[in-house]
């Protein structure tokens, strides 16, 4: 797990602080994660290993663990597609990975305001760390 994230909820505050307009050109204050899913899946995977898997929400491909779902309104329906690292580079910007990554790594964070942990990634983070140590990520 990623130095100084504990939990899955660890790793999303700090995701969640990470993400700015530098990391997805549809990041607004209201919705952090808004456009965040690509960049956020590539940091992932090489924070915590697993598939990149993908579901098409909207014409948006989401990924899972889906740190991102709280840009959406409703809940989605996972279709768990499988995807890699090149779909998702090809989404977003090495510039934009590279801030991320650079940014969870080192701690050194954007000063925008952050909205707070939302009820379903407090749901979901208790499931993924009551799952098997070897499905995480995916």
């Amino acid at each position: 797990m990623t130095t100084g994230c504990p939990s899955l909820i660890g790793l999303y505050r700090k995701l969640r602080d990470a993400w700015s307009a530098e990391t997805s050109s549809q990041w607004r204050s209201d919705n952090p994660a808004a456009g965040q899913c690509s960049v956020t899946a590539l940091v992932i995977q090489d924070e915590l290993g697993g598939a990149i898997l993908k579901t098409d929400v909207n014409g948006a491909w989401q990924r899972r663990v889906d740190f991102t779902m709280s840009q959406f309104d409703s809940p989605i329906g996972y279709d768990d597609l499988p995807s890699n690292r090149q779909e998702a580079l090809d989404d977003t910007s090495m510039k934009q990975y590279e801030l991320l990554l650079e940014r969870i790594r080192s701690g050194r964070l954007p000063s925008e305001p952050v909205a707070p942990v939302p009820d379903a990634m407090q749901r979901a983070s208790g499931a993924a760390q009551n799952r098997d140590p070897s499905s995480r990520g995916r």
